[in-house]
């Protein structure tokens, strides 16, 4: 079996109990989350692995273009 890199855009964000919250873009469902940065990077590594070997099909990863907030007024 050949091994190839894959590179994977991973959105990090914090909770309301701060904890912080990976997801991958890519992988629908592949998410998970960590009390701290390190922790959450080292699960989602993890979590892509499992995610993928799941799935069973070639997934490409696109291309990181960049990441913006964008901020509305909302009616609450």
């Amino acid at each position: 079996m050949e091994k190839k890199i894959l590179n994977f855009t991973v959105l990090i964000e914090q909770d309301e109990d701060g904890w912080y919250v990976a997801t991958v873009p890519d992988i629908p469902g592949c998410h998970t989350q960590g009390k701290t940065i390190a922790q959450v990077l080292e699960r989602v590594k993890e979590a892509i692995e499992v995610c993928l070997e799941a799935d069973k099909e070639e997934i490409e990863p696109m291309k990181f273009v960049g990441v913006q907030q964008v901020q509305i007024e909302a009616i609450v």
